[in-house]
């Protein structure tokens, strides 16, 4: 099957539900390798008048090293059929075996971009900005104990969406 390109704001569906509830791969490649992994927290809007998404990685994640590395990765979402595909992906590191070749998804590259041919949509992204979260910029700090027990803090990245791909 093949993809189309269209404008961000052409994007069908909820944000909520295609990141929260359907999950995503971030998706990037650093030097000739690419690495993949599951993500349930991030979100799309606006920033400096660019359509952007942002997500948050932890610094134990390989995927992390190579969204550092590169300029560009993927957001890619599927139908409720690649579930148990996805819980896969977020739950083994390329660090330790070849997931994506497991996993049965078939590698495609969008100009450097690398995505799945199985998604149904594709955003591809452009970094803008990253930081990392710290103690003292947490207003309720209430969350702290739920969500960072080893005060693992997520690292934030702003992306702006430069290409939307959906399957046609």
């Amino acid at each position: 099957m093949s993809f189309k390109v269209i404008k961000a704001e052409q994007l069908k569906g909820n944000p909520f539900h295609m990141i929260g509830k359907e999950w995503m791969l971030v998706t990037a490649k650093y030097e000739d390798k690419i690495n993949t992994m599951t993500a349930s927290w991030g979100g799309l809007g606006i920033m400096w008048n660019k359509d952007v998404a942002f997500v948050v990685l932890r610094p134990s994640r390989y995927t992390k090293e190579f969204v550092d590395h590169g300029d560009t990765f993927t957001l890619s979402f599927y139908d409720s059929s690649y579930k148990k595909t996805l819980s896969y992906l977020g739950s083994v590191s390329g660090r330790h075996e070849d997931k994506i070749t497991k996993s049965g998804l078939t590698l495609k590259i969008h100009e450097e971009a690398p995505y799945f041919e199985e998604a149904n949509t594709v955003l591809v992204c452009k970094k803008l900005f990253n930081q990392a979260f710290k103690d003292n910029n947490f207003m309720d700090t209430s969350i702290l104990p739920d969500y960072y027990p080893a005060k693992d803090y997520h690292t934030l990245y702003i992306a702006e969406i430069t290409e939307v791909l959906i399957k046609e």
